[in-house]
């Protein structure tokens, strides 16, 4: 097989597809991989790392897609792109197309094998390839929101850990998943006051049993909701139902609960948000303010530590990216259920029923289009 590894092009988007630890891999397998110009740079991968395992260094995108028969991504791809994309070429990026009309509508008609990291399940219903840039944009979460926080960036003036003898802030948390849990690592590590919102008990209980008194847990249907907006310094919005858009959990009139200069760093922004008032901005220009309240919404987080996110990405992709470049995705896909729930679009169709509803298209059996 041909792997294309094209540079990424979304504003402040840093990371690439693959490490040269990943394409040496590849090619002791027997595939040829090639790579964008400087595409690794930003991470710090430079071109030498790749031609050293054996990769080709391309100069143009529109070779790479025209030539590879797998394109190996990290963010959704622009507009540029789709239109470069083949009839049964397989794409392998995240692809987040619940928030995403346009996108959609460009991979249906580009007849391409859409695989999304995204919406790959493991046997206990987890999302393997997801969790890995969502604890990385857990933790970059309360980095982000106690900067926020300064008076510099129109904040409360408030340090999130406190001082001796000054309480630090309170921090509340909506979902228990992995964002949340990564959100409450390095938020207890701060010494804030902690409270996490989940409608899972039993979720719950994992978490108190893993920070102790450090959090305090709220079950979403047993809590004033708005008592605990009013009571945040910095509201982390991490609720992510598999596949479809976000639930609006914060409205706008809630926003009137909330401090002057308090922050929302809402990291569902991917899937269309999980605060009323949030919409997608960049590394480059972070912050909008709505009725005093800042909101960080950040659509490609992990971006901002792409040497991190890179390495952390590829040792969940690699082993189904082996896996799709030995076998060709249709028995690679048919042979593996969870890896299968990951394909959004294939040959024209909608595969993944929550875009499918969201939209309006009609959904299509996966398996029925391999």
């Amino acid at each position: 097989m041909k792997i294309g590894v094209p540079k990424e092009i979304k504003p402040q988007e840093h990371r690439i597809g693959l490490t040269p630890e990943s394409v040496k891999t590849l090619i002791s397998e027997g595939h040829e991989v090639l790579v964008e110009n400087n595409g690794g740079f930003e991470a710090g991968f430079e071109n030498e790392q790749y031609t050293s395992v054996g990769a080709k260094i391309i100069d143009k995108a529109e070779d790479i897609f025209n030539d590879a028969n797998i394109i190996v991504k990290v963010k959704e791809p622009q507009s540029g792109e789709v239109k470069m994309i083949r009839e049964n070429q397989i794409v392998y990026t995240y692809l987040h197309l619940a928030a995403a009309k346009e996108l959609t509508e460009g991979l249906i008609k580009s007849k391409g094998v859409c695989i999304a990291y995204e919406t790959v399940t493991d046997e206990n219903g987890r999302l393997p390839l997801l969790a890995p840039m969502s604890a990385v944009a857990g933790r970059m979460s309360v980095q982000a929101g106690a900067h926020c926080l300064e008076k510099n960036q129109n904040g409360r003036g408030l340090l999130l850990g406190g001082a001796p003898g000054v309480e630090g802030g309170t921090v509340v948390i909506l979902g228990g998943g992995v964002v949340g849990e990564n959100a409450a690592v390095i938020a207890t590590g701060m010494r804030a006051k902690v409270h996490i919102v989940d409608k899972s008990e039993v979720r719950l209980k994992q978490l108190v049993e893993m920070f102790g008194d450090k959090i305090i847990p709220e079950q979403s249907d047993k809590i004033d909701l708005n008592k605990l907006v009013a009571e945040a310094d910095l509201l982390i919005g991490g609720v992510l139902i598999p596949g479809a858009e976000a639930p609006k959990l914060v409205t706008k009139p809630m926003l009137k609960l909330m401090k002057r200069g308090s922050v929302i760093v809402d990291v569902a922004i991917d899937q269309g948000g999980c605060v009323e008032t949030s919409k997608p901005t960049t590394h480059g220009d972070p912050t909008y303010i709505i009725d005093d309240v800042i909101h960080y919404c950040v659509a490609n987080m992990p971006g901002g530590v792409p040497r991190t996110s890179t390495i952390a990405l590829n040792n969940a992709t690699l082993p189904y990216l082996v896996k799709i470049a030995k076998d060709g995705y249709a028995k690679a896909l048919s042979d593996d259920k969870h890896l299968l729930a990951g394909l959004n679009v294939c040959k024209g169709q909608v595969t993944y029923k929550a875009v499918a509803d969201v939209f309006g298209h009609d959904y299509v059996d996966p398996l029925k289009t391999l």
